[in-house]
C-alpha cells in the first residue's frame, strides 16, 4: 500500500467515514422503536418507570443524531471529492434516494423536535406517543433509500449504457432494484437490534454496579425481549440474504463460502485456512449446508468460484467476516433466550446470575461489531465493482494526490466528535438518580395513574 495511491486511500477514507457513521446511523433508526415501545407500555400500565426510560433515552437519541449528521453528510461530500466519476456516471440514477433521503430526515428531525419540547403537554397522552411514528418513519425511511443506493451498486439496473454515459434512465427501477427487499429489510432489522443491545447493556451494567432499582430491571426485561425478537427477525432475513447472493451475485457467496467447485449437496464451509491450492484446512464442514442456504433444498447447486474469472472474485478474506457475523448473530439470540428462559432453568428463579449479567452487557460490542462486520462483508465482497459489471473501483476514484491529507484531516474530526459524543452522554447521565428524576417528573408522588 502507497500513499501515493488515491484508489487505496480512498477506499481507506470511505471505509472509516462508513465505519463511524453506521454505528451511529443504527441507532438513529432503532432508537425511536424503543422510546415508543417503552412510552407506550408506560401509558398504558400507568407506571412512571417506563416514561422515564422514553425520556432519558431521547435525550441520548438526539446526542446520536446530532453526530451521525456531521458522519453522514461527510459521506455525501466524500462521494464527490473520492469518487466524481462514479458519480457523474451513475449520478443520474441514484439521484432519487440521495434526494428521498433529505426530506426523510427533515420530518424525522421536525417531529423529534416537536416531540422532546411537548412532554406533559397533552391531556391525552396518547397524542404526545403519536408523535414518534413520523419520527421512526423518518428514520427508517433514511436508511432505506440511502441502503436502496447501495443495493444499486451491488445489482444496477434501470439504465442503458451507451459511450460510458447513463441514458433511458428509470430512477424508480434503479432504487427497486432485486438486492433491494433484503438489504434495506437486513439493515433496518439489524439496526433495531443494535438499539435494544445497547440498551440491554445499559440496564445490566448498571445491575452489575449495584444499582438495584426497580427501573433498571424493568429497563432490562424490555429491552432483552426486543433483542431477542429483532435480532431473531435479522436472521431470518439474513436467510433471505443468502438466497439472493446465490441468484444474483454467486461470486460473493461462493467467496464467502470458499466454494470452489460448482456442485448440489455443497457443505457450509465454519473457519478454516486456505493453502497455496485453495485447499481448505482445519474447517468445521457442515453437510448440505451451503446448498440450503441457497436454495431451501440439499439438491441445490452452488456456483463456484472457478466459474469466474480471477479478476472478478472478491477478496477471499471475506470467508472471515462472514464467519464472524454469524457467529456474532447467533451470540445474540442465544443470550437474550437464556435470560428470557431463566426462570425455567434451575438455580436462576431469582435475582439474574452475574454471569448472565456479563452476557448482556457483552450484547451491545456484539451487535455493534456484527453491523460493522456486514457492511464491510457488503463492500468488500463487491469488489473489484463499485458499480456491480459496469465501473470498477480505480476507474470511479479520483487521481488527487492529497486525499492521505484528507484522511488525516477526517481521522481527527471523527477523534474529537466521537470523544465528545461519549463524554456529553456519561456527563448527560452519570450520578442520575433515578428516584430524585422521577420526584422532578411527579412531584406529587402520584406517578401517572
Amino acid at each position: 500500500m502507497s500513499l501515493n495511491d488515491p484508489v487505496m486511500m480512498s477506499r481507506i477514507l470511505t471505509g472509516l467515514t462508513l465505519f463511524v457513521h453506521i454505528n451511529l446511523a443504527a441507532i438513529g433508526v432503532g432508537l425511536p422503536v424503543m422510546m415508543a415501545l417503552a412510552e407506550w407500555r408506560g401509558i398504558r400500565t400507568g407506571d412512571p418507570h417506563y416514561i422515564l426510560l422514553a425520556r432519558r433515552w431521547a435525550r441520548g437519541f438526539v446526542i446520536s443524531v446530532a453526530v451521525g449528521v456531521v458522519t453522514g453528510t461527510a459521506i455525501g461530500l466524500q462521494l464527490s471529492l473520492l469518487w466524481p466519476t462514479f458519480m457523474r456516471v451513475a449520478g443520474r440514477a441514484i439521484a432519487l434516494p440521495m434526494f428521498m433521503e433529505t426530506f426523510a430526515f427533515f420530518i424525522e428531525a421536525i417531529f423529534l423536535g416537536i416531540y422532546l419540547y411537548t412532554w406533559d403537554r397533552f391531556r391525552n397522552k396518547y397524542l404526545h406517543l403519536l408523535l414518534l411514528i413520523p419520527t421512526a418513519i423518518g428514520s427508517t425511511a433514511s436508511a432505506f433509500f440511502i441502503t436502496s443506493m447501495n443495493a444499486f451498486m451491488n445489482m444496477p439496473q434501470g439504465f442503458t449504457l451507451k459511450n460510458g454515459v447513463f441514458t433511458d434512465v428509470n430512477p424508480l427501477m434503479a432504487m427497486f432494484n432485486p438486492a433491494t427487499p433484503t438489504k434495506v429489510s437486513h439493515v433496518i432489522a439489524s439496526s433495531y437490534t443494535v438499539s435494544a443491545c445497547l440498551l440491554v447493556a445499559i440496564a445490566a451494567f448498571s445491575l452489575l454496579k449495584g444499582r438495584r432499582h426497580v427501573y433498571y430491571k424493568k429497563a432490562l426485561k424490555l429491552t432483552v425481549v426486543s433483542a431477542f425478537v429483532f435480532a431473531l427477525a435479522t436472521a431470518i432475513i439474513g436467510d433471505f440474504s443468502g438466497k439472493y447472493l446465490a441468484r444474483y451475485q454467486p461470486e460473493k457467496l461462493a467467496a464467502a463460502e470458499w466454494h470452489f467447485d460448482t456442485r448440489d449437496k455443497a457443505p457450509l464451509i465454519y473457519g478454516g485456512i486456505l493453502d497455496k491450492n485453495n485447499q481448505v484446512k482445519y474447517a468445521i464442514k457442515i453437510p448440505y449446508a451451503l446448498s440450503i442456504l441457497a436454495g431451501s433444498s440439499p439438491n441445490m447447486t452452488v456456483i463456484g468460484l472457478n466459474e469466474f474469472p480471477k479478476e472478478n472474485i472478491p477478496p477471499l478474506s471475506i470467508h472471515y467476516m462472514f464467519d464472524l457475523k454469524v457467529t456474532n448473530g447467533i451470540m445474540l439470540i442465544l443470550i437474550p433466550f437464556i435470560y428470557i428462559l431463566r426462570k425455567r432453568i434451575p438455580g436462576m428463579r431469582g435475582a439474574v446470575p452475574k454471569w448472565l449479567l456479563i452476557g448482556l452487557v457483552a450484547l451491545a460490542p456484539l451487535a455493534f461489531v456484527a453491523v460493522e462486520l456486514g457492511w464491510f462483508f457488503a463492500e468488500v465482497g463487491r469488489q473489484p465493482w463499485i458499480l456491480r459489471g459496469y465501473m470498477r473501483v480505480s476507474e470511479g476514484a479520483t487521481t488527487s494526490t492529497h486525499v492521505p491529507w484528507m484522511l488525516v484531516l477526517f481521522v481527527l474530526l471523527y477523534l474529537v466528535l466521537c470523544v465528545s459524543c461519549l463524554r456529553v452522554l456519561g456527563k448527560m447521565f452519570r450520578n442520575k438518580n433515578v428516584d430524585d428524576e422521577l420526584r422532578e417528573l411527579y412531584p406529587e408522588g402520584g406517578g401517572m395513574k
